[in-house]
């Protein structure tokens, strides 16, 4: 990808953002509560779409709140969705969430 893509913290919005050339591309929205980062909605713009964009937001976005020392309520199905392909994550989700990402089989 020559494209210039990168996620940053956004706490002014509660959303994590991918920015692409200058220009958000998309984001994660969060709300803080307790010790945890509850992810409700993720989204691409429909121009940056299909670039990949989404997966490397959220891994972003994760990395954020592992850092940060948080657990993660993954409600975006992308969110969990990404979690379930991606289960070096799965250690952050609150235990109360696990069925959200746990794959049957």
């Amino acid at each position: 990808m020559s494209e210039d893509a990168r996620v940053v913290d956004n706490p002014a919005a509660s959303r994590y953002e991918i920015v692409v050339d200058g220009v958000v591309a998309g984001f994660a929205q969060y709300r803080l509560r307790g010790g945890s980062m509850v992810f409700p909605h993720t989204e691409v713009r429909d121009e940056f779409e299909g670039r990949g964009l989404g997966s490397r937001l959220v891994g972003g976005a994760l990395d954020g709140a592992r850092a940060a020392g948080l657990r993660v309520v993954p409600l975006c199905s992308f969110v969990a969705w990404y979690i379930q392909r991606h289960p070096e994550y799965r250690d952050l989700v609150d235990d109360d969430y696990r069925g959200l990402v746990d794959t049957p089989g």
